[in-house]
């Protein structure tokens, strides 16, 4: 198959990139482009920090601030209240200004290169984690945090300063 035969393939099997990718085409553009996404710094009245661990291929295992890749043609505020509500179970109010924008260089060559948007945002100390069925170290756990983890993960040690 030629390139164009390639493409022509891909836009066959992806009709709509707005909602997101297969893993597949997804680790394949990550690997040519750099990825855009949003980082959600969820504070409380009392300075905490509502972390989520993780455990995966890239990061390893550690805390994470939540976040996800921007979709094709998606706004950054419908990224946010997206990623609030499929993280954290509720959504978040969020400063639309960003707290700071990094460029993240990992040494991975998929998901290897991400320009990371980081928004304050604000949940009520009442919030309570559901953690429905999960234990401390299951992807997908939250917490809140009164000081910055040792265990955050490499990526997010530029939050420290926030967290």
């Amino acid at each position: 198959m030629d390139m164009r035969g390639a493409i022509a393939f891909l836009d066959r099997e992806v009709p709509d990139s707005r909602k997101g990718l297969p893993e597949e085409v997804f680790r394949f553009v990550s690997r040519m482009s750099p990825m855009v996404n949003v980082d959600l710094l969820i504070k409380d009245e009392d300075d905490r920090t509502l972390l989520a661990w993780r455990d995966d291929e890239f990061s390893g295992a550690g805390w994470h601030v939540p976040g996800g890749v921007l979709r094709f043609k998606e706004k950054l505020e419908t990224r946010l209240t997206k990623v609030a509500k499929k993280e954290i179970g509720v959504l978040v109010k969020f400063d639309p200004i960003p707290l700071a924008i990094n460029q993240i260089h990992c040494n991975h060559a998929t998901r290897g290169h991400f320009i990371s948007i980081l928004y304050k945002c604000f949940l009520s100390r009442k919030f309570v984690p559901k953690n429905l069925g999960l234990s401390d170290k299951d992807p997908g756990f939250i917490m809140w945090h009164k000081t910055c983890p040792v265990n955050l993960i490499r990526v997010h040690q530029i939050y420290k300063k926030y967290i």
